[in-house]
């Protein structure tokens, strides 16, 4: 060890990070990890704790979904470290940048009975983009230059393309507590100029446009967007093929409400009259609508996946695969054409018109739960953060987010649709934006309950619309569906939580409505004041199937 103090290693390491233009890092309490949270804490990182692990992965997940930005995780070892594993999954799917770093016991006790140890070199698997094992750290100038490597790799690996998870497992030796009245702390090994990362844009090649443009020639067919932020230009891609955009609700594009914008897609798809389609033009994953997916795989039209890196096609029907960015390739394809006029796209606009009267009657049906999403879009604030559970939460939203000239932005963990770090994760996405609101229903709610702890450790604005019909309503309209005992009790699951005794145990705010007037006014009052708040909407299991036959 040199005669730096080995604190200058991490301090290096963290300095970099910074420099690249990391600033968040979310911190579980721990013993072994004491030289990285104390560190970190003395930094100009914006640092915030949680003490689950598991819960603070998903809310860094909710902070990099928000700001496509890095976001350090920081934990003890053991245990604490396997508890991130499902938000790296759900991170690995959906294409988020996550620092994992783990702290250790040194090489010298592992698999030896120490405590609170297991083998964590690798321990995600082939979740990760990125992983290495560090060396315990000194404060020679050749360590110092590697934390500044090292630093610079994993933001390298972690903002590449895909985006994803980089994994560093921190080995330390005892005494734990780091020296940080060092003056060259941060500063140890720095360049006189930061790190730049450049990442060049993709053109479309004239040899492409003109094979697209050969492949789709004369055929009639629609635009996919799934989840994603896609320019306005896609307006103009969409009236030069002649294609109508099927905009998911998480596709940020109901925030147009041009004609070519298809929002009920998912119940034109369920129509006898439906138009033909006989080429798809992809950008991002399928969208929500089953309806849509398994109609597509029944007609099988000509496909063109718009992807940085693979096809993401359960269905099997890729036919030409461009390797861009989504956004690249809608800003390049000015020379796309396909001259089959209007009237295709007119039709599309016409039939989603017809289905938009259709659901607007929700708003009169009290055995609609559903319905709740209309003055909810009504009253939600403009540039505000929507973010969605999976479940009937986002199939919900599919159907009763109407498109309008409001912009906001809609999030849900699509990557792998669990139910599992909901709240966290809308918590986490949350310090992006001055209001938000979660839609979700209550086995969501109850599965992230201890993610409440955290109004304790932020200024922020969340609204909780919580849709509570008491169990697994979702079950009511899959082939589980049974009037034997099981049914109930290994699906629907009922658990008469009272969600009101839950939230004054946390200290959070909770009201409960029984009428949309009675919920637009608590959710206008909710978004006028900071912290969180819960507005609990309560509902019957029959209302979920019923209101889903008749709308969805």
């Amino acid at each position: 060890m040199g005669s730096v103090p080995w604190s200058v290693f991490l301090g290096a390491f963290v300095d970099e990070l910074l420099r690249l233009g990391v600033e968040d890092v979310v911190v579980s309490p721990g013993s072994r990890s004491t030289p990285l949270a104390m560190v970190f804490d003395r930094s100009d990182f914006r640092v915030r704790v949680d003490v689950d692990e598991r819960g603070a992965a998903f809310f860094a997940l909710g902070l990099a979904k928000a700001s496509r930005l890095p976001v350090c995780l920081v934990c003890t070892s053991g245990t604490a470290a396997a508890n991130y594993y499902p938000a790296i999954c759900e991170a690995f799917a959906a294409r988020v940048p996550l620092l994992v770093l783990t702290a250790d016991r040194p090489h010298t006790m592992r698999g030896l009975g120490a405590t609170q140890t297991t083998d964590q070199l690798k321990m995600y698997g082939d979740m990760t983009a990125f992983f290495h094992e560090m060396p315990l750290p000194d404060g020679s100038p050749e360590k110092i230059a590697f934390a500044r490597q090292i630093a610079r790799e994993s933001v390298i690996r972690a903002t590449g393309t895909p985006m994803g998870v980089a994994h560093l497992n921190f080995p330390f030796a005892e005494p734990l507590v780091p020296d940080l009245s060092v003056p060259e702390l941060f500063s140890a090994g720095r360049a006189a100029e930061a790190p730049v990362l450049l990442r060049p844009r993709r053109s479309l090649q004239p040899e492409i446009v003109e094979r697209l443009n050969t492949a789709i020639a004369g055929k009639r067919g629609v635009i996919l967007c799934g989840e994603g932020d896609y320019p306005p230009e896609i307006l103009g891609l969409a009236k030069r093929l002649g294609f109508p955009v099927l905009a998911d609700p998480l596709s940020n594009l109901r925030r147009f409400t041009d004609a070519a914008i298809v929002d009920n897609y998912d119940n034109v798809f369920r129509r006898e009259d439906m138009p033909p389609i006989e080429a798809v033009v992809r950008f991002g994953q399928y969208p929500v609508s089953k309806a849509c997916f398994s109609k597509l795989n029944s007609l099988r039209p000509l496909t063109v996946v718009v992807d940085e890196v693979e096809s993401r096609d359960f269905n099997h029907l890729t036919d030409v695969f461009v390797a861009a960015e989504s956004a690249d390739f809608i800003l390049a394809s000015g020379e796309l054409r396909n001259d089959i006029g209007s009237e295709y796209l007119e039709t599309w606009a016409a039939l989603n018109d017809r289905e938009r009267s259709k659901i607007e009657g929700a708003r009169e049906d009290s055995g609609c739960e559903g319905r709740y999403v209309m003055p909810l879009i009504d009253g939600i604030r403009e540039g505000s953060l929507l973010f969605s559970a999976n479940s009937m939460a986002i199939r919900y939203l599919d159907t009763f987010y109407l498109k309008a000239e409001k912009a906001l932005h809609v999030m849900c963990n699509r990557g792998l649709n669990g139910i599992d770090g909901t709240l966290s994760t809308a918590l986490g996405a949350a310090q992006r934006f001055e209001t938000s609101t979660l839609l979700t229903g209550d086995l969501a709610f109850l599965h992230d309950i201890n993610a409440l702890y955290l109004r304790r450790e932020l200024d922020t604005n969340l609204t909780v619309v919580l849709l509570n019909n008491n169990g697994g309503g979702i079950f009511e309209m899959l082939p589980q569906k049974s009037d034997e005992p099981y049914f109930e009790r290994l699906f629907l699951t009922p658990h008469g939580a009272d969600f009101s005794a839950i939230a004054a145990g946390f200290g959070v705010p909770h009201v409960r409505v029984s009428d949309p007037e009675g919920f637009a006014e608590a959710y206008r009052d909710a978004q006028s004041r900071p912290g969180i708040e819960i507005i609990e909407v309560r509902t019957a299991l029959s209302d979920v199937k019923e209101c889903y036959v008749r709308y969805c």
